[in-house]
């Protein structure tokens, strides 16, 4: 498949829903739960507080029993928040898992792709198309297990997007590995570079953008491409656009509208950058943000090439997606500490916003 060239995307209207954040108090622990549980029980057989068979309860036993009841549901809340799997936005189930330094690796099933492959998870394998954003180990480290694994299964190879500064190492790479383990790793490789798009299928188109980490990098935007009447022909009835259609005449345009999104690692730059407008419009934006507090300032974050919670916070006016997923939290942090502090840029968003958490530690595990 070659790259083609489309028209170019016109303003877009987008309705923004906002999120209501979740509760930032700690929910009980398990011991707690236990505990009240344990009161709960003694009030019922009237061996705990206010004793005498339950005489002389009142408003003392039925406190007791509603604590016990609103910190169970709170606690199955939050157990239900350490087991969930992706994240489900505006129509489309995100997958992966993502922590900085550790491991990346985003699919969108719906659409068939997957965006970094860090150790080359099992999830990620059933998807044919690949896009690598940069080449650090934890975002491209699983790339022949990937290839290897599709083999392995009978899925036909895949095609693996990147940017043309690392084509010919990762073409090394994989050679690597076919003489070692005297495999032979299929894939289509595709250098494709900004300003290029490639049809994924005739309603599908990929794009990459450019971003800013401590080497080379860029993001990709997944547009869906729709066929528009030309305005000249609108006054038409359906019978002359039949027969102008017949012969030959090109009666639409080619639109394409910005669906998903997805950054990689990078700097807050590439949101000022007005050549980026449809990954800051697509309908939902993947994007890193690998610190969150005042432990570590944005210079650091800078310094390293990624983003601080605070710089989007400061840029909010410039998101115009209906749903935003953050990824790429540092190791340092807890499920709740990113829950936490996601709650606070709700109010400074008006899209939905999310966090892809899996793989964090939990109080509640």
């Amino acid at each position: 498949m070659a790259a083609t060239s489309l028209l170019s995307l016109p303003s877009l209207r987008l309705t923004h829903r906002l999120l209501v954040p979740a509760s930032s108090s700690a929910p009980a622990s398990r011991s707690q739960f236990q505990t009240l549980a344990a009161k709960k029980a003694a009030v019922a057989t009237g061996t705990g507080e206010g004793g005498g068979g339950g005489r002389g309860a009142g408003g003392g036993l039925l406190s007791v029993l509603d604590r016990a009841m609103a910190d169970e549901e709170e606690y199955r809340r939050a157990r239900a928040q350490v087991q969930r799997k992706g994240v489900e936005v505006e129509g489309y189930a995100i997958e992966g898992v993502s922590v900085g330094g550790h491991e990346t690796c985003v699919t969108v099933p719906s659409l068939n792709v997957a965006f970094d492959i860090g150790r080359g998870p099992l999830f990620a394998v059933s998807q044919d198309y690949l896009f690598i954003t940069h080449a650090h180990l934890d975002h491209i480290g699983g790339l022949p297990m990937y290839i290897a694994t599709r083999g392995l299964y009978n899925l036909k190879p895949p095609v693996v997007f990147v940017p043309p500064c690392i084509k010919d190492d990762v073409e090394d790479l994989l050679q690597i590995h076919r003489r070692m383990s005297q495999v032979d790793l299929k894939v289509e490789l595709v250098a494709l570079d900004l300003g290029e798009t490639f049809e994924i299928r005739n309603d599908l188109v990929a794009r990459p953008f450019e971003t800013h980490h401590a080497i080379p990098s860029q993001g990709y935007v997944i547009y869906s491409v729709r066929r528009k009447l030309k305005k000249q022909y609108a006054h038409l009835k359906g019978n002359q656009i039949m027969k102008m259609k017949q012969s030959g005449a090109e009666i639409t345009d080619t639109i394409l509208y910005p669906e998903v999104a997805f950054t990689g690692d990078t700097k807050s730059d590439f949101i000022l950058d007005p050549r980026n407008a449809d990954a800051l419009r697509a309908k939902v934006l993947i994007t890193e943000a690998t610190f969150l507090d005042d432990q570590i300032d944005v210079d650091h974050a800078r310094e390293h090439g990624h983003m601080h919670l605070s710089e989007i916070m400061e840029h909010s006016q410039w998101f115009r997606n209906k749903a935003i997923v953050l990824t790429h939290f540092s190791n340092r942090y807890s499920l709740e500490d990113i829950r936490q502090a996601v709650s606070k840029l709700q109010s400074k968003l008006s899209s939905k916003l999310v966090a892809l958490t899996e793989g964090f530690k939990s109080d509640y595990r």
